[in-house]
This record gives C-alpha cells, structure tokens and sequence, in this order.
C-alpha cells in the first residue's frame, strides 16, 4: 500500500510540475543546435561572461542553514531542503523530493554526446526565454552562477488558473565523470501558493553544490 501511494504522489509531482514536456521542449530545441564542437568547460559560457552568482537574501540564507542536506549520489549534487520535505523516488538520472503542501524539487540529467554544442544550446535557452519573458510568461529571466556552474534561470508568470503550476527553475551544462551532462533543476508549486514558498525555493536552488571534472 506504501509503494502504491508513493508513486501516486509521484506521479502527481511530475505532472504537476510538467516535466515531462518540459524536457520534450529543451530536448527538441537541443537538436536544432547543429554539430558545432562542445565546449570544453559549459561552467564559463562564454555567452555569460556577466552572468550573476547565487546570493541568498538574509531570510532565504535562514531557510536553508535550517533546512536539511539531502545529496544525490549517483551525481553528487547536493540541496538544502526544507525538513518537512521528504524523497519521493531518485534515480540515477532523476530525483524528486517535496511536500504536496509547500511544493516539489525535481532534477535530471541528460546525457548529450561530447559533440553536443553545449553553449549553443544554453544560449539559445537563454534567447528562447527572453522571448517567453517578452510574452508575459516568465516575470525573471538571468544568467546565473550557482556554485561555478553557469546557466540559464527563469520565474514563470502567474498561470491563468492560478490552480495550474508555476515554476521557478534552471538549466545548465557540467562535465562529470566524463559525461557532457545537461542539468535541469525545477522547485514548483501552483499559482496560488507560489509566492509564500519564493524564498524557500530560493534557498533549495541557491543551496545547490554541485561537483564538476
């Protein structure tokens, strides 16, 4: 009965929080990207040289010095969440944690080939939000520095029902263990909750370590 009920909540995260289209969309723009050559360091993207680094605010630094450190073990990347959220299911290439109440985290990997032209890609991300942010569905689109790793962050708008989901996330590049890795990094909640848990996702993101090499 445990196991059933854990993966309806599961299911019910990665729905909510549209993952999987979501990868569709970055996978599909992926591939328009061509057979330029990757970078041999997607943390200095070249197209982000002023990109800002994460700072918590003095209430979101408070969250996570509370919050507790859960790590991924297969990809050694690590968060500060807050204690109520508990591990729905992670796998090598996918981790989910969260409270139905507050929201959810959810990461993956992707593994692209060495010729993948990683910067292309996260520019064309970066673009593609630029544009989404001209349309009025992102209110916050930045380059951004999270513990030496640069890549493209976003805040969707209110959803037009405010029930829908809303997301607060960031994709970006790394090598590990001799993988070219695309990290896609999301904390969502639905509209209407969204603005009481800024400063909790916040801190879950900014908390993120995450090893590289």
């Amino acid at each position: 009965m445990k196991s059933i009920l854990g993966f309806g909540v599961l299911a019910f995260a990665l729905a909510f929080c549209g993952l999987g289209d979501r990868l569709k969309q970055m996978q599909g723009g992926a591939g328009d990207s061509g057979s330029a050559s990757n970078s041999s360091s997607p943390s200095a993207n070249p197209d982000a040289p002023n990109a800002d680094k994460a700072e918590m605010t003095a209430s979101q630094r408070s969250i996570a010095d509370g919050g507790t450190e859960i790590k991924w073990d297969d990809q050694g990347i690590s968060w500060k969440v807050p204690p109520a959220w508990k591990k729905m299911d992670v796998k090598k290439e996918s981790l989910n944690y969260g409270n139905v109440s507050e929201g959810f985290l959810i990461a993956s990997i992707s593994v692209m080939p060495d010729s993948f032209p990683s910067d292309i890609s996260a520019k064309a991300t970066y673009d593609s939000a630029l544009e989404q942010m001209k349309q009025g569905k992102y209110e916050e689109v930045r380059w951004l520095d999270i513990d030496g790793v640069t890549g493209v962050e976003w805040i969707e708008s209110m959803p037009e029902d405010k029930d829908g989901p809303r997301r607060h996330q960031w994709i970006a590049f790394r090598r590990y263990q001799g993988q070219n890795q695309q990290l896609n990094i999301m904390v969502s909640t639905k509209g209407s909750n969204f603005d009481s848990q800024r400063d909790k996702f916040a801190a879950i993101l900014y908390s993120m370590k995450i090893p590289k090499g």
